[in-house]
C-alpha cells in the first residue's frame, strides 16, 4: 500500500471535521474521493499533505509516517496536489510555473534540468504551445492542466487531485480524464475529489465517500452507488442521489 490512514481527526474548534477516518490506497490505481459538500474531503487532502496536523490519528506514506510533516517536507518525499481553486503564478509564463514545480518536488531539480522536466510534462498535458505564455492570460481549462502540470513536475508518487474537472466543459472534461488515465497507466497514484458523478464512477478503480468528516462506504464504483448509506447522503441534492442510483 502507497498510503495507509489510520483513525484520523481532524477538529475545528466543537467541530468534527474528520472522525475516525480509517483506509489504504493501492499502487497505480485511481482513488475517487465523493461526498456531500461539508463532507470533509478537501480537510482531508490538507491532513495528507501536511497544511493540517490531525488530533487523532496517523498517517503513513510509503511504510513511514509522515503525521504532522511540513507540507514542503511531505512534496519532498513524493506526495502532490492541485487545489480546488487553481493558484498560478500570474505574472510567471507557463513553463516558469512548472519549472517551480520541478524545483520544489521531490528530486529538487536545479534549473536547468527542472527545465527539461518541465517541458516533458507541458508535452504530457498538452501545454506545449502555452509553455511562454504570461499564465494570467490562460482560460480556465488552461489553467487547470497547468495546475495539474505544476504537480506532476515534483513527480510524485502519490497525487491529490482536488476538482480538476469544475468548470470544464464536456470535450474538456473527456481530455483531463484522458491525461489522468495516462499519470495513472505511468505509475502514480492517483486520489480524486469531485462532484461529477458520472466521470468519478467511470475513471475511478475504488471509491470512498465521506459524509460529515466520517467514512460510510468505499468499495467499487458500482458497489458504492448501490450503497443505500451513500444514496441517503445525496439526499438533499436529489439530482446528485438519482446519478448514483443509475450508475
Amino acid at each position: 500500500m502507497i498510503l495507509r490512514v489510520d483513525k484520523v481527526t481532524k477538529r475545528f474548534g466543537g467541530l468534527h471535521a474528520l472522525t475516525d477516518v480509517t483506509f489504504e490506497v493501492p499502487e497505480r490505481q485511481i482513488l475517487g474521493l465523493i461526498g456531500p459538500n461539508g463532507a470533509g474531503k478537501t480537510t482531508l487532502f490538507n491532513v495528507l499533505n501536511g497544511v493540517y496536523t490531525p488530533e487523532e490519528g496517523r498517517v503513513f506514506f510509503r511504510n513511514q509516517e509522515i503525521t504532522g510533516w511540513p507540507s514542503y517536507r511531505v512534496a519532498q518525499s513524493g506526495l502532490a496536489r492541485t487545489h480546488q481553486v487553481v493558484r498560478p503564478l500570474n505574472e510567471l509564463t507557463v513553463r516558469d510555473n512548472v519549472v517551480a514545480g520541478a524545483c520544489f518536488g521531490r528530486e529538487g531539480h536545479a534549473l536547468a534540468s527542472a527545465g527539461q522536466v518541465a517541458d516533458e510534462v507541458l508535452a504530457d498535458v498538452g501545454l506545449t504551445d502555452r509553455a511562454q505564455q504570461i499564465t494570467s492570460s490562460l482560460n480556465i481549462a488552461q489553467k487547470k492542466r497547468l495546475e495539474l502540470a505544476r504537480a506532476l513536475a515534483a513527480q510524485p508518487h502519490l497525487l491529490l487531485l482536488d476538482e480538476v474537472l469544475a468548470g470544464l466543459n464536456p470535450t474538456e472534461i473527456r481530455l483531463m480524464m484522458d491525461i489522468i488515465r495516462r499519470i495513472r497507466d505511468q505509475g502514480v497514484t492517483i486520489i480524486m475529489i469531485e462532484h461529477l458523478m458520472q466521470a468519478m464512477m467511470t475513471i475511478s478503480d475504488r471509491v470512498l465517500v465521506l459524509d460529515y468528516g466520517t467514512l460510510i462506504a468505499e468499495g467499487s464504483p458500482q458497489d458504492v452507488a448501490n450503497n443505500p448509506k451513500v444514496i441517503e447522503a445525496y439526499l438533499g441534492d436529489p439530482r446528485l442521489a438519482q446519478r448514483l442510483s443509475a450508475q
